[in-house]
């Protein structure tokens, strides 16, 4: 509160508001939520003002500070401009020290550290690899706390009255950075909150009084578009992943899911599951034949529909989610009280504790959201009763069973998957998710030694850690099963289940070299021998150990074989959770994508250039036209057409 005892006072200019902040001190310490719930017009505006006043010194504690992508050059220009300007608006403010800290213009008396970043738009910023805090996510506030804080500034969505405010997208740091305050004596910061009219109000956990903030900043309509995920087009590999992912879901248990096209694939995979069997049946046994008698689909998972649903439990909500509610997959519902969850599991709940359930349940608990425009809509446009259903909550009721519910946490979360993606794994079961073999943080650790922890920690959880085969960059593909690796994770000892595109790896108790085994049989087939040649130098496969020939099928063809007809019958598209590109720029993304693989060398550039001027084919004018190439003037842009209608060629199919 201030000085006054006006706390949730009401401010409605930058100036005011910089002013406030300005006057708690020259040197500050400042935190900002991760992702959505960033004020960007506000923190640029004290960045601009601590810049401009080389006596000041700024620290900001955040993660993930998220801007659109720059448009680039060339045909990638061409494509992107017209887009971004539809998805983010003409006038999206970009952060200021997002954007120096990624060219390397930092200003001296700014710091910025980050426990997590967007996968891998730092690599190259020295300042951003040297201030990273790798810390797991629940560890965060306590640190933070440490640390010191004085000014936390915040997006919030106000009730119609402007009485309430929710901390809608982002309770996970903010309520326990407080409680962390508070336990270590120190003084509570000044706290900001900026008012987005667009902002979804969700209430319970993340609703809050307005005198919990000092000032609410309440800037002139109409305010910068909410940021957004473009969703992503799903590969092969992907769905394949997805969908053997989802025959490890148990019926009544609880889920936690990240974020991307794997995420995606799984979630169409157990919305097919529950809407479509007998297609989901097909496409299983044409990936995975004798899936209906495996013992660990039957032991972990299933393959029926849904009769009681699932509860999601997830650091981050997203349009997984929804799609999963809609389809009538997450409806289990669960209540803050140990002693009726006890009673509903063993049975002898009464009528009266099933009326208090469907009154009071929730079957979505998460600690902050991120997703698509779609997806706020969909928060929006919840009723009363949808927007009860879903609890945005602290991260330290999330991602951990030992923050003073554990009896409730246990009861809620049974039979809980927790899905989350890897960039690598070793043959040892060590899993590589955050950082380079050099060092280098790719993105953070985040909540998932959080979940792969829970998942030890659960008597019917399973941690299942989901990650493509094989990578390609700067034209050489390479395998993502390796014998070691410079940066590790997850421990090896918290192995638990893996998959990739060619199946599903039980790894929880296994000895070595069982381990080994199972890891061979996720590992694409040009890697296979030289991973053998190490596991036995290391004496983890017997000298005499010899490739079962099944496995020597592990290639990207035979996946997409298997596949094709689906694709062909749209069971299988290309967005499953449907995409914010019109059906010509799906076309043109998937020939940029094209172009970027077949480009990727010198050799390449120069074969597809010469492929491309050499012409002929069908051109695709509505596409030509979209990228502004229909009537090309000059060398360049003539080169830039062929090139294109080439790239189009090619993907038709």
């Amino acid at each position: 509160m201030d000085a006054q005892g006006n706390a949730g006072r009401r401010i409605t200019s930058l100036e005011d508001a910089v002013a406030l902040v300005l006057a708690a001190g020259a040197d500050l310490s400042l935190a900002t939520p991760l992702g959505l719930g960033k004020p960007n017009r506000l923190l640029n505006a004290i960045y601009a003002a601590v810049v401009a006043d080389p006596s000041r010194r700024l620290r900001i504690q955040t993660a993930l500070s998220l801007d659109p992508p720059a448009p680039g050059s060339g045909l990638r220009a061409r494509f992107l401009r017209p887009f971004l300007e539809r998805q983010f608006g003409a006038d999206y403010p970009r952060l200021a020290y997002a954007d120096d800290l990624r060219r390397g213009e930092l200003p001296g008396n700014v710091l910025v550290e980050e426990f997590y970043m967007r996968s891998g738009a730092l690599l190259g910023s020295g300042h951003a690899q040297r201030r990273h805090a790798s810390l797991n996510y629940t560890h965060v506030a306590r640190e933070v706390a440490r640390r010191g804080v004085d000014v936390l500034v915040q997006l919030v969505a106000a009730s119609p009255d402007g009485t309430r405010l929710s901390l809608s997208c982002n309770p996970d740091l903010t309520l326990d950075l407080l409680d962390h305050l508070r336990t270590q004596g120190r003084p509570r910061p000044l706290m900001l909150a900026e008012v987005h009219p667009e902002l979804p109000f969700l209430g319970g956990s993340a609703e809050v009084p307005r005198h919990f903030f000092d000032a609410v900043l309440e800037l002139p309509r109409p305010a910068p578009r909410l940021f957004a995920l473009p969703r992503e087009p799903v590969s092969d590999a992907d769905f394949a992943i997805g969908l053997y992912a989802s025959t490890l879901v148990r019926d009544g248990g609880s889920l936690q899911i990240g974020i991307g096209a794997l995420s995606d694939a799984l979630t169409h995979a157990l919305v097919l599951r529950h809407t479509r069997n007998a297609d989901y049946r097909r496409i299983l046994r044409a990936l995975w034949p004798g899936v209906e008698d495996a013992a660990l689909v039957r032991e972990v998972g299933g393959l029926d529909p849904f009769r009681t649903g699932l509860f999601g439990a997830s650091e981050m909500l997203m349009d997984g989610f929804a799609r999963l509610v809609d389809a009538g997959i997450v409806r289990r519902l669960v209540v803050e009280d140990a002693d009726l969850m006890q009673r509903l599991a063993d049975g002898s709940a009464g009528a009266d504790d099933h009326a208090r359930l469907e009154a009071e349940g929730r079957w979505l608990h998460g600690a902050f959201y991120l997703g698509s425009h779609w997806f706020y809509d969909w928060l929006r446009q919840l009723d009363e009763r949808g927007r009860h259903r879903v609890l945005m909550t602290r991260v330290s009721h999330i991602n951990e069973l030992y923050g003073g519910q554990e009896r409730l946490e246990r009861l809620q979360r049974r039979q809980a998957r927790f899905f989350n993606t890897c960039m690598l794994m070793t043959a040892l079961g060590a899993a590589c998710s955050d950082a380079l073999d050099d060092g280098r943080v790719v993105s953070g650790v985040g909540g998932q030694y959080n979940f792969v922890a829970m998942a030890h920690a659960l008597e019917d959880a399973r941690s299942i850690l989901l990650f493509r085969a094989s990578h390609a960059r700067g034209g050489r593909e390479s395998s993502n099963v390796r014998w070691n690796y410079g940066h590790t994770t997850i421990p090896r000892h918290l192995r638990d289940i893996a998959i990739t595109e060619y199946g599903i790896a039980d790894l929880r108790g296994a000895c070595d070299e069982d381990c080994v085994r199972a890891m061979l049989a996720l590992t694409d087939a040009r890697w296979q021998d030289g991973l053998v040649a190490q596991a036995r130098r290391a004496r983890k496969l017997p000298g005499d150990f010899r490739l079962p020939e099944a496995l020597r099928g592990n290639t990207p063809g035979r996946v997409s074989a298997a596949l094709a007809p689906f694709r062909r019958d749209g069971l299988l598209p290309e967005y499953p959770l449907g995409s914010d590109f019109t059906p010509v720029e799906q076309r043109i993304a998937r020939a940029l994508a094209w172009l970027g693989r077949a480009t990727a060398t010198h050799r390449g550039k120069l074969a597809t250039l010469a492929r491309a001027l050499a012409g002929g084919g069908e051109a695709d004018g509505e596409a030509l036209e979209r990228m502004g190439l229909s009537a090309p003037r000059g060398p360049g842009e003539r080169i830039e057409a062929r090139l294109l209608r080439h790239a189009l060629a090619r993907t038709r199919a």
